[in-house]
């Protein structure tokens, strides 16, 4: 609840020395007396700082396993026609550091879920709604019916975001702060490298989970549904087929790695191939008929335009029964998420060119990636010279059965930085998630404490050679290696210990 909510204050800053009156609650008073002396700082807070007209303070004390915070927020309107929400949540006991949050499909994240962990672990956090006030991560017509939105959303919000959340910190707290993290997943995967890679001063440390970095993702969405409904839908899949696929896989290459845990640890490395499951009369419930076989091949093949970049990403094997998700198996062609918002944004990237999900064809794709709006939203630049020069760091992760953007997109970004920044080599990894959908689910250990291991390789600067994870559901604990290697089970012991196992090689 909150309990107080001002306009842009006429008091200016409680001196630093208030305001560490007013953080201590052992050494200064009771517990009470300190939330309410930071309340009334917060009350007093001058929000002109944040260059924004409408900018309003607001006090949330303590509840459940969040701190108490101060919440300043406001719209940026850098130029006419730019309307860039912003949130600033301000936590009481604060340790210093500012971190970044990301948002994800075609909308920013201004929830305070969101931001909960990062204030529990006692950072400044800074939000943005991407430019854009609407949730729906699928609606964005706005991309093309306002050209400051399309811009605000490719990379203006997510850097005016950080640049005026510094300056609320440091006002508020009366010092800078001494560490700027970033974490996003999906299109917030994206904005972290868009970060590094148009305003590499922004930030010390940026985490890019499964990030959405090109329109490759949306155009492997309209493909893939073309591959199922093709042949008059006779490619389509029910989700029991689906299971089919997926436990036929799990019963060829789960075991790979020493345990059987429902997982395929190197989905890349797995030799599944469709045809075993051909059926050789009609269609039954133990086998595929001709045109889903040649679907599924075509789907974990993935496809190359006729300029060698991939018009369709590959799909990893093993995590096809949530593939309906956010692709179109039904045979159908269409999906859930409208071809990853890319009708959305035709009429900008494809002018003149009347949107046909089930036609487009190889020179629909070469004019989108072409067009002056994948020049402003995609980050796929891999010089990253300016933001290692600087000490930063990245890490980059995706989960192996991720249905939407593939995790061989983010291996040739990662691989195409490798090659372009010695400094890389220290400086950035990259982890797989083995049995991990979009972000998060399945049934791999999708809970990871990134900003902890960021941290920590911040502080020490030692990169951290796995990443541990859990399984809220199954309580399965498991280390992700850092790409190139792949976790295998030692064959003894608990298997939910990441002592008992070692990265090896992949394939290997």
């Amino acid at each position: 609840m909150m309990v107080h909510r001002s306009g842009l204050a006429k008091a200016g800053l409680v001196s630093l020395g208030a305001l560490a009156l007013a953080s201590c609650s052992t050494t200064q008073g009771s517990e009470t007396a300190s939330l309410t002396a930071t309340a009334q700082q917060c009350a007093a807070f001058d929000a002109s700082v944040l260059g924004a007209a409408n900018a309003t303070t607001s006090w949330v004390p303590a509840a459940a396993n969040l701190p108490a915070f101060c919440e300043v927020s406001g719209t940026l309107t850098p130029v006419a026609g730019s309307t860039i929400g912003v949130v600033y949540r301000l936590p009481a006991q604060w340790n210093g550091k500012v971190l970044g949050i990301g948002g994800g499909g075609w909308a920013g994240n201004v929830t305070l879920a969101a931001a909960s962990e990062g204030l529990a672990k006692g950072y400044a956090t800074m939000q943005t709604d991407g430019g854009n006030a609407g949730t729906d991560v699928w609606a964005n017509s706005w991309v093309a019916e306002r050209p400051e939105s399309a811009i605000d959303f490719s990379h203006r919000a997510i850097h005016l975001m950080t640049d005026r959340g510094k300056r609320v910190a440091a006002s508020f707290y009366g010092r800078p702060h001494s560490r700027a993290y970033y974490n996003g997943c999906s299109t917030g995967g994206r904005m972290g490298l868009m970060e590094a890679q148009r305003y590499p001063a922004d930030y010390d440390a940026i985490i890019a989970g499964a990030p959405v970095y090109t329109l490759q993702t949306q155009t492997s969405a309209v493909f893939r549904n073309q591959a199922f409904a093709a042949q008059n839908g006779a490619g389509a899949f029910t989700p029991e087929d689906l299971q089919l696929v997926q436990s036929a896989v799990l019963a060829r290459c789960d075991a790979k790695d020493g345990v059987a845990d429902g997982i395929v640890n190197d989905p890349a490395s797995c030799d599944f191939q469709p045809r075993s499951l051909q059926c050789t009369g009609g269609k039954t419930a133990t086998c595929l008929a001709p045109a889903q076989v040649t679907a599924l091949q075509a789907v974990y093949s993935g496809r190359r335009a006729s300029d060698g970049s991939w018009m369709m990403l590959p799909m990893h094997r093993g995590g096809e029964a949530s593939w309906s998700f956010f692709v179109g198996t039904n045979g159908s062609g269409a999906d859930p998420s409208r071809g990853g918002g890319l009708g959305g944004v035709y009429p900008i990237a494809n002018p003149g060119v009347e949107w046909n999900m089930l036609g487009m064809t190889d020179a629909d794709y070469l004019r989108v990636r072409s067009s002056p709006f994948a020049a402003l939203y995609e980050a796929k630049n891999p010089d990253l010279s300016a933001f290692f020069a600087r000490g930063g760091k990245l890490m980059l992760w995706h989960g192996e059965s991720d249905p939407g953007p593939s995790p061989v997109a983010t291996l040739d970004y990662v691989q195409a930085v490798q090659a372009r920044n010695p400094r890389a080599a220290q400086q950035m990894r990259y982890y797989t998630l083995p049995g991990v959908g979009h972000c998060r689910g399945g049934p791999g250990a999708d809970a990871v404490d990134y900003l902890a291991a960021m941290d920590a390789w911040v502080e020490t600067d030692t990169p951290p050679a796995t990443l541990v994870g859990r399984n809220g559901q199954s309580g399965i604990v498991r280390p992700h290696c850092a790409y190139p290697g792949v976790a295998r089970f030692s064959g003894s012991g608990d298997a939910n210990d990441p002592a008992n196992w070692t990265c090896v090689a992949r394939g290997a």
